[in-house]
């Protein structure tokens, strides 16, 4: 062979090989286009149990349908014709609420026992008061509470603004002496001077012990907190989980909703805790509150007690009027076999939780503290 033509043979044989590593390059490389596919399908597809669970939270949907008349979703507003809102009230109370003045030793104030940060208490069973002494009752959380048709777990307050000023003079509690201890205190603030001033314009002494209970109670009145719940009752069933939908199926078929129904699931009548047993032989209470009787003295009255409020009851622990139960899944077992008679399975308890969750809402942001000015003093 001529030396000459070594070198065409040698280009042709590589130009060969390039082809054919073009070739095999190609083909990995639609392999892995392949397989990429694939896996994007497999990702992008729903699977069997994935299909299964959406159909069965779909007819929980729909046998849920006719039966959540028993509830409301959360309005906009807690307004009270007889105590309109504005924005200067709303800043009063948000300071009178926050203020350690409104206590006879300056060591508390309302959200001492009503933490707006811990779902409107102080996760006590009781509170302690100005001198340290305790309640003799759990404070209730303040979320919510300006929707309920009474105030104390005795009813002895119509509403927000009544309940408002009845801590401030109690000698267990805030143990201001008189209103008029308290309005000439807040009279020689220059803050309340102005705030009182702006709040009720109208009036030639503004700074008033009605005026002052007023405040606080259109300020009580900003702190709803709507939740997933709402969600749902509103139309978007995508709101609550399958298990909250199971738990809301049995939270109404075993009877709950006989006491904790409308807007705030509770907190608009009284029951007698303990319908089928002693309620401290469940609860292991030391003391036998007998409730409304110890205001109106009727026997009848005996044991009976402000049904509690479900909204944020997942935060709101110790439950019940003392504070005796700790543990949400073992109150609500407690409320079951007292109340209904009913034995709870783990799994009707644990889905009930669930759903008792799923109320849970949080405060505007910026109620949730002391107002800056506060500091100031």
């Amino acid at each position: 062979m001529p030396l000459t033509l070594l070198p065409y043979i040698f280009l042709n044989i590589l130009t060969t090989l390039m082809k054919k590593i073009h070739l095999v390059l190609g083909t990995i490389l639609i392999g892995i286009g392949v397989l990429h596919s694939c896996s994007s399908t497999t990702k992008n597809e729903k699977s069997a149990e994935e299909i299964a669970l959406e159909n069965e939270s779909a007819q929980y949907d729909l046998s849920l349908a006719d039966k959540l008349d028993a509830f409301k979703a959360l309005p906009a507003t807690a307004a009270n014709p007889e105590n309109p809102s504005n924005a200067a009230k709303i800043k009063l109370g948000h300071m009178l609420y926050f203020d350690t003045r409104l206590s006879k030793n300056n060591t508390i104030s309302c959200n001492s026992c009503h933490n707006l940060t811990t779902g409107g208490v102080d996760n006590k069973p009781f509170s302690p008061g100005d001198a340290g002494e305790l309640g003799g009752r759990n404070s209730p959380s303040v979320l919510n509470a300006a929707l309920h048709s009474m105030q104390f777990w005795d009813g002895r307050a119509k509403d927000v603004e009544e309940q408002a000023g009845m801590p401030v003079l109690n000698p267990v509690e805030m143990a201001i002496p008189s209103e008029s201890f308290l309005i000439d205190r807040l009279k020689t603030v220059e803050l309340y001077q102005n705030l009182f001033a702006k709040a009720y314009p109208e009036d030639a002494n503004p700074i008033n012990y009605t005026n002052l209970k007023k405040a606080i109670g259109v300020f009580e009145r900003q702190l709803l907190t709507p939740s997933r719940f709402d969600a749902y009752l509103n139309g978007d069933k995508t709101a609550l989980s399958l298990q909250e939908k199971k738990g809301l199926t049995s939270f109404i078929n075993v009877g709950c909703t006989t006491c904790h129904n409308g807007v705030t699931l509770g907190g608009n009548g009284f029951q007698r805790f303990g319908v089928h047993k002693p309620y401290w032989e469940a609860t292991g209470s030391a003391k036998h509150d007998e409730g409304k009787k110890e205001v109106s003295g009727d026997e009848l009255d005996q044991f009976m007690f402000k049904t509690a409020a479900l909204r944020n009851v997942a935060e709101t622990h110790p439950y019940f009027h003392d504070g005796s139960v700790a543990d949400l899944g073992k109150a609500v077992e407690i409320m079951a076999d007292v109340q209904l008679n009913y034995q709870l399975s783990a799994s009707e308890r644990d889905n009930i939780v669930a759903f008792l969750k799923s109320l849970s809402g949080t405060v505007q942001a910026d109620y949730t503290t002391a107002p800056a000015q506060l500091a100031q003093k």
